[in-house]
């Protein structure tokens, strides 16, 4: 029996009874037939991945279920982090807090495992460094600041951390992280330091420093590889100095406060000139140092007569102090109004004297650390400034 097809339609097959239709179908040709049989094998293969793939994902929610809680939001975010102050300034052996606080959906039960992370952001910000967790009843501290740092908990929305006995290399950007299930929120408050920044170079004389070398040329002189922001603010003191040298970044970069042609040229405008990124270990430079408070007590030793290097370094000890260093030096100048007109030798082997109160015949000018060199360390012609630690 032959059925007619009606128009724009297909066989059709009735499949409620046993009579089976006869078709009559016009045969396709065999490229046809072959690229027809591959549609069908390639959607078959596709619904096996598929339901293959919709037994995993069933799996792997059903395991997450178990695990953990899952929000979603209509309205915004279920927590925020807020930080009232972008920056906070203390000093070296100082204590602080860096302020942060955390808001909660009031609707949402509170999480036991909520975590307050804080971390500490490199100078480049490649990277970042492990300070403080806290999650419930659990809390580390870590590296350096071990403890040194806690939480304030003036509240339970609070996540301020405070950090005692500050150091110079505390210095920087902290990030404050409060992780809630699936939400999260940071904040960055920056620590800044009262202090000084100083231009430096060693024995060796200028540009001989790789940045490594600065760094250990700066701890030896109780001093850090300065930022460019406590450069700028150097600068913008008037620090002026033409010689190039490292910064805590890695960049090469000196301060012009009176253009000269020696000095990046005459017309140029008074600025920070950057040599940029230089490579950490062919490049060689001076270095830029920054110091803050100490613990101590600094002072030029009284003695009836001049002292050699050796000579000056046993004296400091006999008075059961310590020959002082640059850092120390700049330090006394800077923060105590520090003033003395005598060359005196330092645990550099270098000669300077601080004054704070220009007049004639001591840095009639300015106020500065006066730098006389590094003489030959048996010469007979100094005094010796000393520096004895507070316990």
């Amino acid at each position: 029996m032959e059925a007619a097809l009606p128009t724009g339609q297909g066989p059709l097959l009735n499949h409620s009874t046993t009579q089976r239709a006869t078709l009559q179908v016009k045969r396709p040709p065999l490229h046809d037939a072959v690229k027809m049989n591959s549609l069908l094998l390639s959607g078959f293969l596709l619904g096996l991945i598929s339901l293959s793939l919709a037994d995993n994902f069933d799996q792997a929610y059903s395991d997450l279920e178990h695990d953990r809680t899952i929000y979603i939001s209509e309205n915004g975010p279920r927590l925020s982090v807020v930080t009232e102050q972008a920056k906070v300034v203390s000093h070296r052996g100082g204590n602080t807090t860096l302020p942060c606080k955390f808001l909660r959906d009031a609707s949402v039960a509170p999480n036991p495992k909520l975590r307050i992370k804080w971390t500490k952001l490199t100078a480049d910000y490649l990277k970042e460094e492990d300070v403080f967790v806290a999650m419930g009843f659990h809390k580390k501290s870590y590296g350096r600041f071990h403890g040194r740092v806690f939480l304030q908990d003036a509240s339970e929305s609070d996540a301020s951390l405070v950090i005692t006995e500050i150091t110079l290399e505390d210095y920087g950007k902290y990030k404050c992280e409060v992780i809630d299930g699936l939400d999260d929120g940071t904040g960055v408050v920056a620590l800044d330091l009262q202090g000084i920044v100083f231009p430096y170079y060693p024995r060796l004389g200028r540009y001989n420093l790789n940045f490594h070398d600065a760094e250990k040329a700066c701890s030896d002189q109780d001093a850090a590889v300065a930022s460019f922001d406590q450069l700028y603010d150097a600068w913008r003191g008037g620090l002026d100095w033409c010689n190039a040298g490292w910064l805590s970044d890695g960049s090469v970069q000196y301060p012009i406060t009176m253009p000269r042609e020696p000095c990046g040229g005459k017309n140029t405008v008074p600025g920070v000139r950057n040599y940029g990124q230089r490579d950490k270990e062919k490049n060689r430079y001076d270095v830029f140092c920054f110091t803050s408070n100490y613990r101590g007590r600094f002072y030029y030793l009284i003695r009836p007569t001049k002292l050699t290097y050796d000579e000056a370094v046993q004296a400091c000890r006999k008075d059961g102090a310590q020959i002082a260093k640059v850092g120390q030096m700049y330090a006394a100048w800077k923060l105590l109004g520090y003033d003395r007109c005598d060359a005196g030798w330092l645990a550099d082997g270098s000669v300077r004297y601080p004054i704070s109160r220009p007049r004639r015949r001591c840095s009639p000018t300015e106020a500065a650390v006066r730098f006389t060199g590094f003489p030959d360390k048996k010469h007979k012609l100094y005094g010796a400034y000393c520096f004895k630690a507070y316990n």
